[in-house]
């Protein structure tokens, strides 16, 4: 190139020549394109001779790039390393505590930079002293410490870069003369790209202000850069970027952000993100303010993170490993208290002295003597099975047994019976009951609505009269009169067995000799409403059920002061329920499905999240479906309507009809959820099953199956919803009741699966059931531990005080409630 690309003569050609022969001579491997290239250069080089200097100069350099550009295309291309940020330390560590007079006490409204209005914006997201601010955890983090090349920016992720200004454009906008673009050229080893801001208003629109932008960025300079990746038809791009010059590669970053994992906070009106970070952070220098309450020898045995350090590290986190420490730390101290609190209330509950409820195995004792009667008499339990059409499952049997052992014992039981739809936990509770009758006590049924407290009635009812056991159903809608009386035969001992609701809390209900209590479907009562009906006895032991399957972590969290049996066994006979899910469009293949079923003997419900039309959500209502079916449908059939706001005599000819045959289709609410027994039902139908739990479906499904004939469940949604799609297939794909509460704890969170939030739910603020069941576990071992070596906590003063402050804080929270 120096001596102008001479065609040099060599050994024996020249060099035109001999480039137009290995132009020519390419392997057959090349691609067709780049064959095409190597044949367009032999044909140049052919000519080589005749071309101008400058032509054959601009010959040479397409040649050479062109070669140099192929050989980089055959060579793996080896990952540059991403760029390196030195972070200033004073931007990861909890700021100085200023002038000493910020306390955890101090409201906020004292703390210095937050005014009344600021204050009054605090407290309207809970936050009234600076410890609550240490605990306003953040919801989610962006990323920007996650460090790339420009190469390998990704859009749709957070990312940060250092590169080098190639030049700096900052001029106004040829459409908004009030919006002003900086534009920078940026370049590292992997590439270029275009940054750009935006600035609105007049102030930003001075030709001094743009030629002062300039300024800040001149070519040559380096730039940490930090934002949201974003798609554009030029290549990726950073949507409203953090940008900081460098002194050179090395510098310190001073940016609070660029770099960072930065947090984000929930917010209020007039509370701007970056606001409350700087609020947050003034009182992170708190966090040592108190002792760790967790002894060290725990802290190291299971690698946990110091508080103060995790409580600085979840607000300012230096990157994902730290963070995820600091937040195992956190979760782990928020499920320990919780899981101290139900070992402590286990271990008080087991400390009294309950009635020991033993009837003789088979057989009765002479009184006199102690010998036993030469004709052993049966058990109340024993001619109770004899009653039974069926024998019990091994499961029934199993449990039952486990119960009668607790009930043995001078402490009082406090059982969880957990047993899918249909299998026989009603049978179980009734057995338990007679034994509490037998030992000379009363007993008491708490169901959560008047129908499900009437089904136990008519079941118990079929059986009771002939063991020559009195029983009684007590709700809101019993008559004054009968209620009086009820009572009084309660408080002198003839009645033995009271079934009824929420109507058995209230302060007259008293019993002579309470022995047993059984709560059904306790999910629906809260832990006081539980307590309130224990201390109407001396000490009853309590037995609680439920048809609605719990998941391990959710049944740590709200019971783990009860022991848990499972009744894990179908009864012989129950035919499998077919699941399908049908669009509203194929309606007319359900109506079908009803008529043959009617025909056949059978009978159908159809349940509907609505009692009457709203016009907030558009959604079908029983009492519309119902007048449909009756008028245009089924004009034939006689179509009943059920629901909780009738009066349970209403409610009770309805189910009665319905029971009996003469009703053959019923329009419902969820109010037959749980309890309705009808055999002969075989059809159920659920409108707008998408606004159901999964659970809840469950359950619902449950009412059918219950005879000898096939069943079949239809899940009628019209929505768009991908996932509420999935959700209902899960429904179509199992009929295990357990894999099913797991999912729907999993999709909808805890609250959601309980139908609502009770004074028994825990109040997590950073823990998850879903999630950190791992961590919980472990919380719930380490708990168990302390309060077997140190019951009181004598010794672990700061958990005592954790626990203190968290149930006066409950306490408070119920108050308001």
């Amino acid at each position: 190139m120096e001596r102008g690309c001479v065609d040099l003569m060599g050994r024996q050609q020249r060099f035109s020549a001999f480039a137009a022969e290995c132009w020519q001579a390419v392997p057959l491997s090349l691609r067709t394109e780049e064959r095409s290239q190597a044949r367009s250069f032999a044909e140049a080089f052919a000519t080589y001779g005749q071309l101008s200097v400058a032509r054959r100069q601009s010959l040479v350099r397409r040649c050479r790039q062109w070669l140099h550009d192929w050989q980089r295309s055959r060579q793996p291309s080896s990952p540059v390393a991403p760029p390196r940020l030195r972070l200033s330390p004073d931007s990861c560590q909890a700021p100085r505590r200023g002038s000493g007079r910020l306390q955890l006490d101090t409201p906020l409204a004292e703390m210095p930079g937050v005014g009344p209005k600021t204050a009054a914006r605090l407290a309207a997201l809970g936050l009234l002293l600076a410890r609550d601010l240490l605990h306003y955890y953040p919801r989610d983090y962006l990323d920007y410490a996650h460090l790339v090349r420009i190469s390998a920016l990704e859009p749709g992720r957070t990312a940060t870069i250092v590169a080098s200004v190639r030049r700096c454009h900052a001029f106004n906008s040829p459409r908004n003369p009030n919006l002003s673009i900086l534009e920078l050229h940026l370049q590292d080893c992997t590439g270029r790209l275009r940054v750009s801001r935006f600035f609105a208003g007049k102030r930003f629109a001075s030709p001094g202000w743009l030629k002062g932008q300039q300024r800040l960025y001149p070519p040559g300079a380096d730039v940490a850069v930090s934002g949201l990746v974003k798609d554009s038809p030029y290549g990726p791009c950073f949507q409203d970027p953090l940008i900081e010059v460098l002194e050179d590669p090395r510098a310190l970053v001073r940016s609070e952000q660029i770099g960072r994992m930065v947090p984000v906070y929930g917010l209020t009106e007039g509370l701007g993100a970056d606001r409350l970070r700087q609020i947050v952070a003034g009182v992170l220098g708190l966090a040592s303010a108190q002792p760790d309450p967790l002894p060290l020898a725990i802290r190291q045995h299971h690698a946990l993170m110091e508080r103060s350090g995790a409580l600085v590290a979840i607000h300012r986190p230096t990157d994902a490993a730290q963070l995820q420490a600091a937040r195992r730390r956190l979760v782990f101290d928020e499920f320990l208290l919780l899981q101290l609190a139900l070992c402590r209330r286990r271990q008080e509950f087991r400390s009294r002295i309950a009635p020991v409820l033993q009837s003789p195995a088979g057989g009765t004792t002479d009184g006199t003597t102690g010998t036993a009667s030469p004709t052993p008499t049966p058990t109340l339990v024993e001619r109770f099975l004899d009653l039974l059409p069926f024998p019990l499952t091994g499961a029934q049997q199993r449990v039952l047994s486990e119960i009668r052992r607790d009930l043995a014992r001078p402490q009082p039981m406090a059982r969880l019976v957990q047993g899918d739809v249909g299998s026989g936990k009603t049978v179980v509770a009734l057995a338990a009951l007679l034994i509490a009758v037998e030992a000379g006590c009363q007993g008491v049924l708490m169901a959560p609505t008047e129908v499900l407290a009437e089904q136990h009635v008519a079941k118990i009812g079929a059986w009771l009269p002939q063991l020559h056991v009195s029983s009684a159903l007590l709700t809101g809608s019993t008559p004054a009169a009968r209620r009086r009386e009820l009572l009084q035969d309660l408080i002198n001992g003839q009645l033995q067995v009271l079934v009824g609701t929420h109507a058995l809390l209230e302060d007259p209900v008293q019993f002579q000799r309470l022995g047993l209590v059984v709560v059904d479907e306790q999910h629906r009562f809260g832990v006081r409403q539980r307590n309130r009906l224990l201390a109407k006895g001396l000490q009853p032991h309590l037995l609680t059920m439920t048809a609605t399957p719990i998941p391990r972590t959710l049944a740590l969290s709200l019971h783990g002061d009860l022991d848990v049996s499972q009744i894990d066994e179908l009864p012989p006979g129950r035919q499998p329920i077919r699941t399908r899910c049908l669009r509203a469009s194929q309606r007319h293949e359900v109506h079908a499905l009803i008529r043959e079923q009617v025909a056949a003997g059978q009978r159908a419900y159809v349940v509907l999240p609505l009692v009457e039309e709203s016009e907030k959500i558009d959604l079908l209502s029983a009492v519309a479906v119902h007048r449909q079916l009756q008028e245009e449908v089924f004009p034939d059939l006689q179509v009943g309507l059920l629901h909780g706001r009738l009066g349970s005599d209403d409610k009770q000819r309805v189910l009665t009809a319905f029971a009996n045959g003469d009703c053959q289709v019923l329009v419902s609410t969820t109010v037959v959820e749980v309890g309705v027994d009808v055999p002969e039902a075989s059809v159920m139908v659920i409108e707008h099953a998408e606004r159901f739990g999964l659970a809840q479906l469950h359950q619902l499904r449950g009412r059918v199956g219950r005879g000898s004939a096939a069943s079949q469940c239809l899940l009628i949604h019209d929505g768009n919803s991908a996932l509420a799609r999935q959700r209902l297939e899960v429904l179509v794909g199992s009929s295990d009741g357990f894999a099913i509460a797991e999912m729907d704890l999993q999709l909808r969170g805890p609250g959601a699966v309980l139908g609502t939030r009770q004074s028994g739910l825990p109040d997590l603020a950073l823990a998850s059931l879903t999630d950190d069941g791992s961590v919980l576990e472990l919380a719930r071992d380490v708990a168990q531990a302390l309060i077997a070596a140190d019951p009181n906590l004598e010794h672990h003063r700061g958990l005592a005080e954790a626990l203190a402050e968290q149930r006066q804080r409950q306490l408070e929270a119920a108050r308001l409630n």
